[in-house]
């Protein structure tokens, strides 16, 4: 070969020489672009070699990221949910087809699939970055969802979206020649995106491991005459112990009922949310239990329809109809129907229903209502029961089950979150704790691989019980005068 070949090849050669080197180390440039991007600068394009196996393989690298930051948050034993890869597809093709049609319509310089790579990019480093921030958030228990503000929990949700969809939309905005009208069309996708993904919570990949317990069947009752002829004694003490209202007081009375004696978890969340009743809501000496359970055969009545109705007509004699507060807390195993499940063998006890409920309390004459249902399918009971003097709060909607009612669960999820953490130590409105126990419960119920479907915890509130709350709830903050 001639000098003047040689000198006209080398340029090639050393061409050929840069593109190898570039294509053996495009995805380690890419994600160096990306990680550029994130933070809103402008990605050097002429660095980054993409093809559609790029798209693939970011695609694999943002699935071993969730795998490995989902895992990291989990402490203990685990099982892997394969179902979970068939999620967040929809987001991906998103994003795909505006990077596609943006740079088509714009007629950009950039190749499509290199704007792909660089938003596919993105969404890598931003899940190695918050799985990592998150994990040691989590690890140092700086991060406790449970002892997070409402606007704290949002706050967790919405910001690593956001920051996303900002850099998205920036990188998506200068391969567009920044045209106003295609990135506002971009905006509204991916805004539609992320509210459905927050909707529709993505399926996890790990759940913590629940061991399965061989549970004992529970004892029977042994049934005698000495028993028998102490449940209506026990019953009449125990009503005409309940202490009259006071005159020109906003008093709030309180029964509870645990009807089904198979599980402890029933008795234990009344006897909780009655005590949070006494403490906080100055119930105490205003307080029925109604329970069945063998522990406490001797210290409550039975929970049967016949003793909660004599109940609610005996707390109504001690009230001031227009002036106090009936609060009722029934928690058992719920029907799709709406009966609240009874059990105490050898016996046979009658279901409770709302409209059982709503006809007694009616009888009685009890106008100022507060009634939670702590059931599965527990939303059936709103219809029947709502109106401007009630408010009805339950552990679930007409079509899902609740969660937490087991042998060996010490309070339900609802039980737990509304009264135990949130009513016993938070607040005194049952409409701040309702809201917040609804987030608590999602990510438990999410975390303890609840498969039907979040429990979706119900709230109705008549006007007129909310200011006689908040009367009720000026009263208790005033400081307590000697």
């Amino acid at each position: 070969m001639s000098d003047v070949d040689s000198s006209l090849a080398a340029p090639e050669l050393a061409a050929e020489n840069l593109n190898q080197e570039k294509s053996s180390k495009g995805l380690h440039y890419l994600l160096l672009e990306a990680m550029q991007s994130c933070v809103l600068l402008a990605p050097r394009w002429q660095r980054i070699s993409a093809t559609p196996w790029t798209i693939v393989s970011l695609v694999l690298l943002y699935l071993l990221a969730q795998l490995a930051a989902q895992r990291s948050m989990i402490a203990g034993p685990a099982d892997f949910n394969w179902s979970a890869i068939s999620s967040d597809w929809f987001g991906f093709a998103l994003l795909a087809w505006l990077s596609y049609w943006l740079i088509e319509k714009s007629k950009h310089e950039v190749k499509p699939v290199q704007a792909t790579a660089v938003i596919f990019g993105q969404i890598v480093v931003f899940t190695v970055f918050f799985g990592a921030v998150f994990t040691v958030l989590v690890k140092t228990s700086f991060y406790n969802q449970e002892k997070l503000n409402l606007f704290a929990q949002w706050a967790a949700i919405l910001l690593p979206i956001a920051w996303a969809m900002l850099a998205q939309l920036v990188v998506l905005w200068r391969v567009s020649n920044h045209k106003i009208g295609p990135i506002f069309l971009a905006l509204i996708l991916l805004l539609a995106n992320a509210a459905l993904s927050i909707g529709t919570s993505s399926i996890q990949f790990w759940n913590p491991r629940v061991e399965i317990v061989e549970e004992e069947e529970p004892e029977a009752l042994e049934i005698s005459q000495e028993i028998m002829e102490a449940q209506p004694v026990l019953l009449e003490q125990t009503l005409s112990a309940v202490v009259a209202e006071r005159p020109g007081v906003i008093d709030l009375f309180s029964i509870t009922f645990a009807p089904y004696a198979e599980e402890n978890v029933f008795h234990d969340e009344t006897a909780m949310v009655t005590k949070v009743m006494a403490d906080r809501f100055d119930a105490a000496g205003r307080s029925v239990q109604l329970v069945n359970h063998l522990d406490t055969v001797g210290e409550f009545p039975w929970a049967t329809p016949l003793n909660l109705k004599r109940a609610i007509v005996a707390v109504a004699k001690k009230m001031n109809k227009e002036e106090d507060i009936l609060f009722m807390h029934l928690s058992s195993h719920g029907a799709s129907d709406g009966q609240l499940a009874a059990s105490f063998p050898p016996m046979t006890i009658e279901e409770v229903t709302p409209d059982d409920l709503k006809t007694w309390l009616d009888e009685a004459g009890v106008k100022n209502r507060v009634i939670s249902i702590s059931a599965c399918f527990a939303g059936n009971w709103v219809p029947p029961l709502a109106n401007e003097n009630t408010l009805v709060m339950t552990a679930s909607d007409a079509d899902h089950t609740s969660y937490g009612c087991g042998r060996k669960s010490p309070l339900t999820f609802f039980g737990r979150a509304m009264y135990d953490e949130q009513l016993r130590n938070q607040t005194l409105s049952f409409e701040t704790a309702h809201a917040a126990a609804r987030i608590v419960i999602k990510q438990r119920e999410e975390e303890a691989g609840k498969t039907d479907g979040y429990s979706n915890p119900q709230i109705r509130m008549g006007e007129a019980i909310r200011l006689r709350l908040a009367l009720l709830q000026d009263r208790l903050q005033k400081p307590k005068t000697k």
